[in-house]
């Protein structure tokens, strides 16, 4: 086992561990530590306690607890980074550079200065490099940061009307998704579910594990509870159904019925068919009903009668055998139609002819065209008379 301490550099940055060696700290307290980025004065949030000894991971040990001295130059260096802000925009007006100078820091024993900018894009800022070293002499590093970030360093206020959560308490940006705002049906407005950095609120992600099942503000987990899809068939209590909506907060969903009632139901109450369930039932239903139509279709044809057919007027009885029978000649009307009106058999031939086209007409009933006599050409090479 191992005594370690957590010192944080920043009001609400990230936490460091450190070995408080033969020291005896507190939490509150301001210690001098070395760094990768050099010699730093930091603050003591995490009091003393023994973890487990990792072999991998090599503690630094503090130096020393923060003196008089030591918070005076804090003090001084404030000073200088606010007259260092100044110098660089005007350096940056001068060289035309499209970025934002959003904080400037100065390392606690002088030897490096850090200038924080925002940026729509790369920007190449070697001359300004050159200038604030040449007015500055010493280190210059200028490091290029995000809108939540920027958010973090100046602070302010979010919607809620209290300081925002990344410049008070946050050490860590955690991702935050549009899915989370879904799961708790807050309004898809990005005004009201942004905040002032234009990102996603950093508050949707506290509630996001409860409304998921798990524990929230210390409670017990709920055991999960798969939420019915919303357009699936359920099974309730009442009977079967779709699902219309759902309410995550109250883990309650509205459910139409088949026999078109409307019902609020909880998850836990909700037990969702399966697609294959879904496919068979569908299908019972449709053989059910086709059958049913079958047999309604079989009585109303039984208890119709059928229609008696109507007897044919002016039908001219049929005597003697098939043979016997006139047929008529070229696709003409029989005989016995031709007496409807009366008239003989050979006057009704008569006109049949001068109805029937050309065409159907037979050799013998067209008149013989009359040819005229023409004069025989001689063929070539023929003798003719003189």
């Amino acid at each position: 086992m191992q005594t370690v301490i957590g010192v944080r550099f920043k009001q609400a940055g990230k936490i460091y561990y450190f070995s408080p060696g033969a020291l005896s700290v507190a939490a509150g307290d301001k210690v001098i530590v070395e760094t990768s980025r050099g010699i730093e004065c930091g603050n003591v949030v995490l009091s003393p306690r023994e973890v487990e000894e990792n072999p991998d991971k090599f503690l630094r040990t503090i130096l020393r607890i923060a003196t008089d001295e030591d918070l005076e130059t804090l003090a001084a260096n404030e000073c200088k980074a606010k007259e260092a802000m100044k110098i660089c925009e005007e350096k940056i007006a001068a060289h035309g550079l499209a970025m934002k100078l959003v904080n400037v820091e100065y390392a606690f024993d002088g030897h490096k200065i850090l200038f924080y900018f925002t940026a729509d894009g790369r920007v190449d800022f070697r001359g300004l490099v050159k200038d604030l070293a040449s007015i500055f002499r010493t280190r210059i590093e200028l490091r290029q940061i995000g809108v939540r970030d920027e958010a973090k360093l100046m602070g302010g206020v979010g919607g809620c009307g209290r300081p925002l959560c990344c410049a008070t308490f946050l050490g860590d940006f955690e991702p935050v998704s549009i899915r989370m705002a879904k799961e708790q049906n807050l309004s898809l407005n990005p005004t009201k579910i942004s905040g002032i950095c234009g990102r996603l609120m950093c508050c949707l992600k506290y509630e996001s594990e409860c409304y998921c099942g798990g524990g929230c503000c210390g409670r017990k987990a709920k055991p999960t509870v798969k939420e019915p899809a919303q357009g699936s068939r359920v099974v309730t209590v009442e009977g079967d159904g779709k699902v219309i909506s759902t309410n995550g907060q109250r883990r309650t969903a509205t459910i139409l019925l088949d026999n078109h009632r409307t019902i609020v139901a909880s998850w836990e109450d909700v037990i969702e068919k399966s697609e294959e369930e879904d496919v068979e039932t569908l299908e019972a239903q449709a053989a059910q009903e086709e059958e049913n139509a079958m047999e309604t279709a079989l009585e109303s044809s039984e208890e119709t009668p059928r229609p008696e057919r109507p007897e044919r007027r002016n039908r001219p009885e049929r005597s003697g055998p098939r043979s016997s029978r006139e047929r008529p000649r070229n696709g003409g009307p029989r005989e016995g139609r031709r007496h409807r009106d009366g008239a003989s058999s050979r006057e009704a031939r008569s006109r049949d002819r001068q109805r029937r086209p050309k065409s159907l007409q037979r050799e013998s009933d067209r008149k013989p065209r009359e040819r005229r006599p023409r004069d025989r050409v001689p063929r070539y090479g023929e003798d003719t008379e003189e």
